[in-house]
């Protein structure tokens, strides 16, 4: 049954184009097509980018983010309670009404106590300043040398200058070694993304942020085994365009470092805008829907690969309401803070009488004495 399946899954009719089969992407007249084997590399690759990771952020992120001034935030630690913790970790990280009713019985704490233990108990995992900076820095280095190889990947080629070359003599189109390793990269990349993102710092689109990885992947690999290698490359590049310069707003704004990150905010914005909601729709789309009618009767293939194009297009718009938002709230001086933030809504601290309890004791629940020059806002 599973050999039945499997046949049926790789059917060339599903694929490929009319009259053509597997077998015609064979190497064969000094040609090489890429396969589905190939794939199989970008698993380990994945690892080894993991390993990587975990080295630059020790060796170069986090020295990097103490030279630009990143500081973490004095937070106090709850004083350790079971029965609370108990409801914490089982329950819910907010509580309601009813609850701290019931919870101020049971740990014998006044419900402004309550509160106070489960505010405090929440900022304990809020991820640090500097596990965020040094989570930027990596996709910064990543995305800007990805751009970069990308661009002197695809410049010369015909179908950089002329998307009718993409699909000229498609799908027949032999891989280039460049191709291999960015095909390869990319998804490795990606795969290791999505490995780590239960650990990574968790924002309001964390469920877009899996879907989005999800699909890429999906994308990457069909395109690789059904040779849309071509508009792979220009689909990678389009998307590489943007993202370190996020990144590298991110990483000045956890610096502190505000008039310089607004200035590479707006950048991003713009960059954003021009290559996924005018780029992406009205070159790549029209490029992937329109032009392979020219030459070929539409297949279960080229509908799969545009369906999930379109994916990807949804969130770019999602997103895309998100950076207009904040542009609007920067424009109008209304801005406080990444609209992306791993923050919930409902979990800001009340810093404020933190921060006096602080000054007033001078010491952490633990002991620890305060380090005056912890005590600056980071974010």
């Amino acid at each position: 049954m599973l050999q039945t399946l499997y046949d049926y899954f790789w059917w060339h009719r599903l694929w490929l184009p009319v009259n053509l089969t597997w077998a015609d992407l064979d190497d064969k007249d000094d040609r090489v097509y890429a396969k589905a084997s190939d794939l199989y590399v970008t698993i380990p690759l994945a690892f080894v980018f993991l390993i990587v990771r975990g080295i630059f952020e020790n060796i170069v992120a986090a020295p990097l983010g103490s030279a630009l001034g990143v500081k973490d935030k004095v937070r106090l630690r709850a004083t350790p309670n079971p029965a609370l913790e108990k409801f914490y970790t089982c329950s819910s990280k907010l509580p309601r009404q009813i609850d701290l009713d019931n919870l101020s019985k049971a740990s014998k704490l006044t419900v402004r106590q309550v509160e106070r233990w489960f505010r405090r108990r929440r900022n304990q995992d809020r991820p640090s300043l500097q596990k965020k900076f040094r989570e930027a820095c990596w996709r910064f280095t990543f995305y800007l040398i990805a751009f970069i190889a990308g661009m002197a990947v695809l410049v010369d080629k015909p179908w950089f200058q002329d998307l009718h070359n993409v699909w000229k003599e498609f799908p027949k189109q032999t891989m280039l070694p460049s191709q291999y390793w960015y095909y390869m990269i990319e998804l490795g990349f990606y795969w290791s993304l999505l490995f780590r993102v239960a650990f990574d710092v968790k924002r309001k689109d964390f469920k877009e942020q899996i879907i989005h990885h999800i699909a890429t992947i999906i994308l990457i690999s069909f395109s690789w085994c059904a040779n849309y290698i071509r508009v792979g490359t220009l689909i990678m590049a389009t998307h590489d365009a943007s993202d370190y310069f996020l990144e590298s707003a991110k990483m000045f704004n956890y610096a502190g470092w505000k008039e310089t990150c607004n200035a590479i905010f707006i950048v991003f914005a713009v960059v954003f805008i021009v290559t996924r909601l005018v780029i992406f729709p009205f070159w790549i789309l029209h490029c992937t829907w329109v032009y392979p009618r020219e030459d070929y009767p539409a297949f279960f293939g080229y509908y799969f690969f545009n369906a999930m194009l379109w994916v990807l297009q949804c969130l770019h718009i999602f997103w895309a309401y998100l950076i207009l938002r904040m542009a609007h709230k920067f424009v109008t001086g209304k801005l406080e803070q990444d609209e992306r933030s791993d923050q919930d809504e409902t979990d800001i601290p009340d810093e404020d009488e933190e921060e006096e309890e602080l000054k007033k004791n001078g010491t952490l629940s633990n002991g620890h004495s305060i380090q005056n020059n912890n005590h600056h806002k980071a974010e």
